[in-house]
């Protein structure tokens, strides 16, 4: 069976954990469990780390269904299921390092530069506070984004050198601040470090390899399959966008199963409402248009990395802005959707009364607003200065 066969076949099981998990703002152990088993947390880990090594586009499909059926699960799996991908791109020691006695090894993540780490003699000073890690209590480590000082990027160009520290777990502090109303189940608390050192091996540059064709990551040598090839920044992006379209599947799946058989007060259905059936076509064709693109999305960075062809930064900015873009529209048009929706969805046992605030808070993470790639692409189709943006 294949990963999403696995997935749909524990869709009784995933739904029943989703709302354990919510309660306790946590995974359950049991929902993380079955996640390893389908397979999916190491369909992106290299074949000779016991990986599946699975094309993007399946990959991604699962968890776009995971997020349809459990969005807490989908949302972790996105989030951690990618970082495999990454730790492939570290040196061959660092593979090592965490996969050869456990090939189930595997980190959370807060990329954001929030807190600090500082070049020091044989490696990095890691301090800080880092937030919204999804995933983390089920973690053996976490990576941690951040400004290593400066790096040549090219020569004579020195930028700052924004990149991926990679810890184990105990070289930091899980701080529980999860007291959210969206997204419970994800867990994602803060991260707390106090002058943890890492060896060089442990810190992964953005710009001095995601930028310069000639100059491979570490890891590409020893696995040099096409898919560790596909760019970090629209890689990362996409794996926010699957299970972010798989939750807003399950609200218009869910609003329509309930809209559906709902009476109104002055009699008749509400099925047979015009209104009703207008906002639910435009919002089904918003969302099928966000799909399409993200598949766009998948199979060109596939395609250009299995071609040897490098993506500039204009072709980076149009996927992020199209899936972006297409996040932002299908919220829009969930909103329409809720407020047309009975008024009972504001006390929170109305079955769409959690599923909304998931959407409002998944919607909320920095990757999947759409302006800042939006106007890069914008300002670079007119041959116009663009603003610094993460491509």
């Amino acid at each position: 069976m294949t990963v999403l066969d696995e997935i749909r076949r524990l869709e009784p099981e995933f739904r029943a954990e989703e709302d354990l998990s919510a309660e306790q703002r946590t995974l359950t152990g049991r929902a993380f469990t079955y996640m390893r088993e389908t397979g999916l947390m190491r369909g992106l880990q290299p074949k000779r780390w016991g990986g599946a090594e699975l094309s993007l586009r399946e990959h991604l499909t699962a968890v776009y269904e995971l997020g349809r059926i459990a969005p807490s699960a989908g949302w972790v799996a996105g989030v951690m299921g990618s970082h495999p991908w990454q730790i492939a791109l570290f040196p061959e020691e660092t593979q090592a390092e965490v996969w050869e006695s456990d090939p189930d090894w595997n980190a959370s993540s807060s990329y954001a530069p929030t807190g600090k780490i500082e070049p020091v003699d044989g490696g990095y000073r890691v301090s800080g506070r880092w937030s919204f890690s999804s995933g983390c209590d089920h973690a053996q480590g976490v990576i941690l984004g951040g400004f290593a000082g400066k790096v040549e990027a090219a020569p004579g160009v020195e930028v700052p050198n924004y990149g991926s520290a990679l810890l184990d777990r105990d070289q930091y502090a899980i701080e529980d601040t999860w007291h959210v109303r969206g997204s419970r189940g994800t867990g994602s608390k803060d991260i707390v470090v106090a002058g943890a050192f890492i060896p060089e091996r442990r810190f992964l540059s953005s710009p001095l390899y995601e930028y310069n064709p000639d100059r491979p990551a570490p890891g590409m040598e020893t696995n040099p399959s096409a898919l560790y090839k596909v760019p970090w920044a629209v890689m990362f992006n996409l794996v926010l966008v699957a299970p972010m379209l798989g939750l807003a599947r399950r609200v218009l799946d869910d609003w329509t199963a309930d809209t559906r058989v709902r009476k109104a007060n002055w009699g008749g259905s509400y099925a047979d409402d015009p209104l009703m059936q207008m906002h639910l076509a435009e919002a089904e064709w918003v969302h099928e248009a966000a799909v399409l693109k993200m598949y766009d999305a998948i199979d060109t960075i596939t395609e250009a990395a299995e071609s040897g062809v490098f993506l500039d930064k204009r072709e980076r900015a149009r996927m992020r802005w199209n899936i972006t873009k297409g996040c932002q529209e299908t919220g829009f048009a969930i909103n329409k959707l809720m407020r047309v929706a009975s008024g009972r969805t504001v006390f929170v046992d109305h079955p769409l009364h959690r599923i909304y605030q998931d959407v409002i808070a998944e919607l909320g993470h920095a990757f999947l607003v759409s302006e800042g790639v939006g106007q890069y692409y914008g300002a670079a189709l007119l041959d116009s200065s663009a603003p610094e943006v993460m491509l």
